[in-house]
């Protein structure tokens, strides 16, 4: 019998509340067809890894309501040398949202940000004046799923749970409203598919739980190489990526953000049903 390697597809506990199960399926159906043999662990507790080919935090989801556990999960990966896609140095880069200012460095356009160590009336309204924008979005730096992201109107106050906390501030998109959020993938860096997801009338998020949706999306040319140059500024060639992106008053896109840990990755929505992300990711056992 041929050897199939086995790969660890890390969860969330048993109380996380979001429907994983179905993204699951479809990932795992993806790995499973590329030959490999997928079982999960919950990432909170993950046991003895030493077992499996290579490590995937495909469903790390909520790593960002226990940072000091998700940190100190990436600190024994790498100190015990584990196999894991993205590479730890990628994960541990994508966990906080600075990166962003690090990719306007280096030229990329990304939807413009001021970090702010504690967020309060003074501070806030130095934002708005650097970012030339009275209707902000204030986000945490570590962040997933729209925790704690709130649109913040020219007169608005700001929320209890942001008061005094460290948050990005961002001015709000247009093209969020208009046109929506572009998410395009990359698996192996190569394009495989994009979507547009669209808010609910009156919303800004654009996530399903609130009552955001999504449809197929035929990527441009100038979307594929903005994408493609947020992506080489990673500290490693990720094996897997979504690149979330959104149009802003003049219609030029921007990068919202940069999905390597536990993207969703709309596979019923990829031509080939995620056979390329399978291949990726069985092509990154060979190191």
């Amino acid at each position: 019998m041929p050897f199939q390697p086995r790969v660890a597809i890390l969860v969330p506990a048993s109380d996380y509340h979001e429907n994983w199960q179905p993204a699951f399926a479809r990932k795992a159906a993806a790995l499973t067809g590329a030959g490999l043999i997928v079982e999960q662990r919950v990432w909170t507790n993950p046991g003895d890894l030493s077992g499996h080919d290579l490590i995937l935090p495909l469903f790390a989801w909520g790593y960002q309501r226990d940072v000091a556990a998700w940190y100190a999960l990436l600190d024994r990966l790498e100190a015990e040398a584990l196999p894991v896609a993205n590479p730890v140095p990628v994960l541990r880069w994508n966990s906080d949202k600075a990166y962003l200012s690090e990719l306007g460095a280096k030229g990329v356009a990304v939807v413009p940000t001021v970090e702010v160590a504690a967020l309060g009336d003074t501070s806030l309204a130095a934002a708005r004046a650097e970012l030339h924008a009275d209707e902000v979005v204030i986000k945490p730096a570590i962040s997933g799923g729209a925790d704690g992201t709130h649109r913040i109107a020219a007169n608005g106050a700001i929320p209890a749970d942001a008061l005094g906390q460290r948050r990005l501030v961002q001015p709000l998109m247009p093209g969020i409203l208009t046109d929506g959020e572009f998410s395009l993938f990359f698996f192996a860096g190569r394009f495989s598919h994009a979507i547009v997801k669209r808010p609910a009338a009156g919303d800004f998020r654009v996530q399903e739980q609130f009552g955001g949706r999504e449809t197929a999306w035929d990527a441009t040319t100038d979307a594929q190489a903005l994408a493609a140059a947020a992506l080489a500024a990673a500290p490693a060639p990720p094996v897997y990526a979504r690149v979330d992106m959104v149009g802003d008053a003049a219609g030029t896109l921007r990068i919202m953000e940069l999905e390597l840990i536990e993207p969703s990755l709309f596979l019923h929505h990829a031509p080939d049903k995620g056979a390329a992300f399978g291949l990726a990711v069985a092509r990154a056992l060979l190191g």
